[in-house]
């Protein structure tokens, strides 16, 4: 017999896309490919703000500024869960500026797999993770060496 929940359930409620969210940025600080993961989470951030699941707090001062001495992240408060993104032109003149990120406040924890979140995500968003080809960059396919004997010319 089965229980009558589903184990995977792909519902786009506020409360399983945060997790989602939480569950694909916990796991892209960690990935091979983080890029794929950071833009699955800003698209997904970026469709729930447009649709009213996600709010624009504020900004915070980046704890791992790149280039710049000083960077600022737009915090997004979305349930029980709060994110930073990338900010936009826009944000600088619409958002208060919230100073430096107080390291007190965490998300709860939650328990889900990655290829879970990413399939809510995907189907959220509409994005596709784009495979990797065994080719190199140039095109070229792995070509074993050919050893001569000594002596011997090819």
């Amino acid at each position: 017999m089965r229980n009558s929940q589903d184990p995977s359930p792909h519902s786009t409620t506020v409360e399983s896309l945060s997790q989602a969210v939480f569950t694909v940025n916990r796991h892209a600080k960690t990935a091979i490919n983080p890029k794929y993961l950071y833009s699955l989470k800003k698209q997904a951030l970026q469709k729930m703000i447009n649709e009213g699941k996600a709010t624009k707090v504020g900004l915070h001062f980046s704890n791992n500024p790149r280039f710049s001495q000083q960077q600022s992240d737009v915090l997004v408060d979305c349930g029980m869960y709060t994110f930073h993104i990338p900010p936009a032109k826009s944000d600088f003149e619409n958002l208060p500026h919230l100073g430096t990120l107080d390291k007190t406040t965490r998300n709860p924890k939650c328990r889900m797999s990655l290829g879970e979140a990413k399939l809510i995500l995907e189907k959220y968003t509409g994005m596709k993770e784009k495979k990797e080809t065994s080719q190199g960059a140039y095109g070229r396919t792995y070509q074993k060496p050919v050893f001569k004997k000594l002596g011997d010319s090819y």
